[in-house]
């Protein structure tokens, strides 16, 4: 089994087995090593990406943790590394640093409601997450899906979602910011979802992913519904480099997302996301 623990400044080759597009500029990779070296990780984590002569990116997990030999991540091209990456075809190769970082509180949700908050891109990350719930459900309570994205043909993983809401035992709520389509479902911010959710804010947890203003509010929103910030958890995944704590480039205030996080604790971020600019 690989381990980043020997030397997690050094990367592994790995290839492109399989892309798939999920979205306007949203690609996702399936990823494969060596198959004597599966790597386990726990949803909420992320790897360093490399683009070979260009650079590297962190990237959230966004496959199933019960399958380490199949390496999945959803990359969004919105610069020079993330749009190489997207571009790289079955049989290209890439290399890899990781697993690295703090994965969501999979253990402590056990026996509790658990509500799951993603905006646009934060879906992915949180998909190891649902797969989690899902291969153990009777360990769990309530579970809802709040998703929220800018307009329906942003819409990511469109049959996972409709294949979860078919189930019945997944509560699953979309909206989106705006349409010109023709659309059946909610229209607003995906905080507009929360205070209609039905959970036991005594016995919930939250799992947030999404952008930074998204998830503050959506904090906010959750408390505001009884859920202590204890209880909230957010994934913040920003300004990370080197991935083990080193550089200090993603310092926010005293915590390093890389090494602290990237999921952390909303009482543990509440007073540095409201200073502004930082």
């Amino acid at each position: 089994m690989y381990s980043p623990a020997a030397d997690p400044m050094c990367p592994r080759v790995v290839r492109v087995r399989r892309r798939r597009r999920d979205g306007p500029d949203v690609w996702t990779l399936e990823l494969e090593g060596h198959r004597d070296e599966p790597i386990a990780f726990e949803a909420g984590q992320f790897n360093m990406l490399t683009a070979f002569g260009i650079g590297e990116v962190p990237v959230s997990f966004s496959g199933d943790p019960a399958h380490p030999r199949r390496i999945v991540h959803t990359i969004r091209a919105v610069g020079p590394v993330s749009s190489a990456l997207t571009r790289l075809g079955p049989g290209a190769s890439l290399a890899i640093r990781g697993p690295l970082g703090t994965g969501w509180p999979m253990s402590e949700a056990s026996g509790r409601d658990v509500v799951l908050v993603a905006g646009g891109l934060g879906l992915a990350p949180l998909r190891p997450a649902i797969y989690r719930l899902l291969s153990e459900r009777a360990r769990y309570g309530r579970i809802t899906l709040l998703y929220g994205t800018r307009s329906p043909k942003e819409i990511l993983f469109r049959r996972e979602l409709d294949a979860w809401r078919k189930r019945g035992d997944l509560a699953v709520e979309v909206t989106v910011d705006h349409t010109v389509e023709p659309w059946q479902g909610h229209v607003g911010v995906v905080t507009g979802l929360i205070a209609h959710a039905r959970f036991d804010p005594s016995r919930t947890l939250a799992l947030v992913c999404g952008p930074e203003i998204m998830m503050r509010f959506a904090a906010d929103a959750l408390a505001a519904c009884g859920l202590a910030h204890g209880a909230i958890y957010l994934s913040m995944e920003r300004n990370m480099k080197c991935g083990i704590g080193l550089c200090g480039h993603c310092q926010f205030g005293g915590l390093l997302v890389c090494r602290d996080g990237p999921v952390l604790r909303y009482d543990r971020l509440a007073a540095t996301l409201r200073v502004r600019e930082l």
